[in-house]
């Protein structure tokens, strides 16, 4: 593994390129404030340059919240979203650190969804974005690249990409909500009964929970 003075790029920096989509951003935008000893910690562990975008989220914030914590882009963790970008996929996407990923879980959602970067484990084409969908269970390709994903997050109409699951009121709701929770639904979202997200019955439970869960009901479909 390289040493992370290697992978710190302080003549061509990614973060300042994050910070202008940002300011630009039509969506809600809260970048998590970030602890260097973790961030120092979570960029050797994941071993990418902070001259990529990926890097410098890594390294330069605690995570990202998008729409008051309805999506979370993972970082080096902070108290409102505590758990860095590796150690979530650590035991999901690889064994150890420094192994090569088959895929790489970047931000997921208070739905339960996953936005999942494809290291070859999910279809040929690498380096693009996948959406493991709390509705069917199954990894929709997105056709976009990390950079076009923050892109998408920033400025994308998220109200027409999760028409349906949005409650009434579900913003305050989710503005109060842990960045290591998720909601549990039932009838479960997959089902034919679970459709309604009015009707549904939600309780927030660890996301560790809810990804395994998920995980457990695909193999059993």
């Amino acid at each position: 593994m390289r040493k992370v003075e290697e992978l710190i790029n302080e003549a061509d920096p990614g973060w300042p390129v994050v910070q202008e989509w940002i300011e630009a951003a039509v969506n809600k935008v809260e970048i998590l404030a970030v602890d260097p000893e973790k961030a120092t910690d979570a960029l050797y562990k994941t071993q990418v340059t902070t001259r990529s975008p990926m890097g410098a989220i890594i390294y330069m914030t605690g995570g990202i919240l998008i729409d008051d914590g309805w999506i979370r882009i993972l970082g080096s963790g902070s108290p409102k979203l505590n758990r860095s970008l590796p150690d979530w996929n650590k035991g999901k996407a690889f064994d150890n650190f420094g192994d090569a990923p088959a895929f790489l879980i970047v931000a997921d959602d208070i739905l339960g969804g996953s936005f999942v970067l494809n290291g070859g484990g999910l279809g040929e084409d690498v380096g693009k974005i996948y959406y493991f969908a709390p509705d069917t269970l199954s990894y929709e390709a997105l056709d976009l690249s990390y950079s076009e994903f923050l892109t998408f997050c920033f400025d994308n109409d998220l109200n027409s990409f999760y028409r349906g699951f949005r409650w009434k009121d579900w913003r305050t709701e989710v503005s109060n909500s842990p960045g290591d929770q998720a909601f549990g639904f039932f009838p479960f979202l997959w089902t034919a009964e679970g459709k309604d997200i009015e009707k549904n019955s939600r309780e927030l439970i660890p996301v560790e929970e809810v990804y395994r869960l998920n995980l457990s009901f695909r193999e059993q479909l």
